[in-house]
């Protein structure tokens, strides 16, 4: 079975059965990563048995010949790294290059037996792409080629597949609204945990999200890229019952939100709504080989449902629609259900192991000998923060791969991108490592690629300190991302995480980032002009700032136990200035400055009218989430904090300022309670004000940064600064 679903795996090849030479898609690629790159690289599309890149010159030139785009756009990004020392990363995707590119000495041959190699999370697509315009999804689609990405979910423009659907349906027009989520909630519509959240889905802003999905998906295909669609997963408004007739389950709620309905197999509609729905599918964007379906995801009532009759009916619907696709389905939590895997054949479907690098369930519970893919997910929320296992992780993809029942693929599953390059970087490489690899001899291949093969001994030094701390989380670490900052946590003596379910484990020492963030700033002289160094110097002296604010935590909350009013007072007037010192460092880029996250969803409105909705989504989703009662009850509030300019000053710092103020002011007495999701939906419902331009010298605020965070560096003897 698992041979079978291979080769129903195999994506479509581009290239004839002849060898090709030049491609237009992957000059195309070339060009946008640097003009003139594709009159010095060759590119040659020889068809195969396995996946594979060679990199090697011919005529002066350097070649890469491959048996498929993704696989050439692969070893092109092999070839920058590892012998001309440029690294394509998000912070990056446009860098100098020399003029004369280095040919390679010897031919360097790869091949992988792991031909399914998947990207994002429905959470992605909310927490970071939600606002994204085509220029910013045409660069994350070459960040995915370069990256051997292969099998991505697309789920942009849904919204438009559900209005046609359901207006076939006869349900009234008036109430689609409601049901459809606006971008920045459709991850947990679409996974069918809620309904009809956020800005109004007029006309133009579906027709424009329609045009995004179609231009992503003809970016993929161009590459040879697999989109994974969303399919039909049993999905109907809560309402279907009396206002279309249907029969129905009641899944419950989800985190405060009523859930939308589930449509029983036993309902003789269930066919032909589903037909409806890949009818509408199939018109707006094509057919697909891989469809993505979650029903009953975190948490959902099956109470009267026959699941292994719903698998059927999901599978059935698929197969008529798209004949010989496969259903990939998310293991997380109790999903994918074992009656449900009973009643889909293994050829059918592929399991994605969500979160193999800290609860595997191939090694647990197994996958009842559905194929499987390992995944990383790494990130929760969008959160800004450094955290990674990266020998855990290596020592995990292989013991996969070497179990009796090895993984058929690999993902990246993160809720959010645009943070710890180095984590996924080492994911995406190891389906071409030949064999094993020692994770200290990676990373001193990672940080002289990523710094233009330069040799820093104390960069190297920086990244082998953060290697073996906060990136150093052994296998039996269960917290949930990384180590969120208190800065971002809701006000108390005693903070411990900014979210509900962050569980934080101590596994590495503050002190660590400090010095490994003085380390990496002593290499400023070699360095400060490689982007990638500026970048991380910014990241990690941020992380280091909010390893302070931590510190600084651990000293107010000790003066609170001992009742020491002006002990309390001096370490809640230094974490208060590390907020803003942060929020100071910060301004320097554009990757972690508020502005950039506001200005693309005002940009992604469709409609003048929804400039300033589009707006109040993005800023509720990385607060308070959405309304009260799923903020407080449904314990979404800063679920998906940020470490931003902007954010920091206007949002986390007032409120901190008045938890201590109002604490000082009743010393001795019980402390007032103090309505913390007013101050927030206040500043959640406003619009404008910030921007994405980058304010001051990356490298030289930075070095003023840690020349600040001194005090609390390992070398120093002081007690306190």
């Amino acid at each position: 079975m698992i041979k079978k679903l291979l080769i129903s795996c195999v994506l479509a090849i581009a290239a004839s059965s002849a060898s090709a030479i030049g491609d237009a898609a992957l000059d195309s690629l070339m060009e946008r990563i640097s003009p003139g790159l594709s009159s010095k690289v060759v590119m040659q599309l020889t068809p195969a048995d396995k996946n594979y890149f060679r990199i090697d010159s011919t005529h002066g030139k350097v070649r890469i010949t491959a048996d498929n785009r993704v696989s050439a756009a692969t070893g092109l990004h092999w070839y920058l790294k590892q012998i001309a020392g440029v690294h394509l990363s998000w912070d990056c995707m446009t860098p100098a290059l020399p003029d004369t590119l280095p040919l390679p000495h010897t031919s360097i041959t790869r091949t992988t037996d792991i031909r399914f190699r998947y990207y994002l999370n429905y959470c992605t697509h909310s927490y970071s792409m939600a606002f994204w315009d085509k220029q910013r999804w045409q660069r994350e689609i070459d960040w995915m080629a370069l990256h051997g990405i292969n099998a991505p979910l697309a789920m942009t423009g849904m919204d438009a597949v559900w209005d046609a659907t359901l207006r076939r349906l006869g349900y009234p027009e008036e109430k689609i609204d409601s049901f459809i989520a606006a971008p920045a909630y459709q991850a947990w519509w679409l996974m069918n945990n809620l309904e009809g959240e956020g800005a109004h889905m007029d006309r133009p802003q579906l027709e424009r999200q329609a045009n995004l999905q179609r231009f992503i998906l003809s970016a993929m295909r161009r590459l040879d890229i697999e989109p994974i669609l969303p399919g039909y997963s049993g999905m109907v408004p809560h309402d279907a019952r009396s206002v279309l007739g249907l029969e129905v389950a009641d899944p419950g709620e989800w985190c405060g939100y009523r859930r939308p309905a589930f449509l029983t197999p036993t309902d003789s509609a269930f066919s032909s709504i589903a037909r409806t729905y890949y009818e509408e599918l199939t018109r707006l964007y094509g057919p697909a080989k891989y469809y993505s379906m979650d029903p009953f995801h975190e948490g959902g009532n099956t109470e009267g449902v026959d699941l292994g009759a719903a698998a059927r009916a999901i599978a059935h619907a698929m197969e008529e629609a798209s004949p010989g696709s496969v259903w990939v389905i998310q293991g997380w939590q109790e999903n994918p259900r074992a009656e449900l895997l009973d009643a889909v054949d293994s050829s059918k479907m592929i399991v994605l192991d969500l979160h193999a690098e800290t609860a595997p369930q191939w090694s647990s519970r197994g996958h009842l000998g559905h194929p499987w893919a390992w995944c990383m997910l790494l990130n929760f929320g969008g959160n800004v923060g450094l955290h990674g296992k990266m020998a855990h992780v290596m020592e995990s993809f292989h013991a996969a791969v070497n179990s009796p029942v090895p993984p058929v693929g690999i993902g990246l599953t993160m809720e959010g991108i645009d943070n710890n390059p180095v984590m996924y970087e080492l994911v995406s490489e190891l389906p071409w490592m030949d064999g094993s690899c020692d994770w200290k001899e990676w990373l001193q291949r990672f940080v002289s690629y990523r710094y233009g093969n330069r040799h820093s001994e104390s960069a190297t030094a920086a990244w082998q300190l953060l290697a073996q701390s906060i990136y150093g989380a052994g296998g039996a670490n269960r917290q949930q991302g990384t180590t969120e900052s208190l800065f971002c946590a809701r006000p108390s003596d005693n903070p411990a995480n900014a979210s509900t379910w962050a569980n934080a484990e101590p596994y590495y020492k503050s002190t660590d980032v400090l010095d490994a963030a003085a380390l990496l700033a002593a290499a400023a002289p070699e360095l400060a002009s490689n982007p990638h160094y500026q970048y991380d110097l910014v990241d990690i002296t941020r992380q280091a700032v909010a390893e302070a604010g931590r510190l600084e935590a651990a000293r107010f909350s000790e003066a609170a136990t001992n009742g020491d009013s002006a002990a309390y007072r001096h370490a809640s007037t230094r974490f208060l200035n590390l907020i803003m010192l942060q929020d100071s460092l910060l301004s320097t880029t554009s990757d972690f400055r508020l502005g950039s996250w506001t200005e693309a969803a005002r940009k992604a409105a469709a409609s003048p009218q929804m400039t300033e909705e589009m707006e109040r989504d993005a800023r509720r989703l990385i607060t308070t989430w959405g309304s009260r009662n799923a903020s407080e009850q449904g314990k979404l509030h800063d679920y998906a904090h940020r470490e931003w300019q902007g954010l920091l000053a206007d949002f986390y710092y007032p409120r901190w300022k008045c938890w201590f103020e109002t604490r000082l002011s009743n010393w001795g007495r019980p402390t007032p309670s103090i309505d913390f999701y007013s101050m927030e939906h206040k500043w959640a419902e406003e619009a404008g004000r910030y921007s994405s331009r980058p304010s001051g010298d990356p490298v030289a605020t930075a070095l003023r940064t840690i020349h600040a965070l001194l005090p609390y560096t390992s070398a120093s003897t002081a007690s306190a600064p």
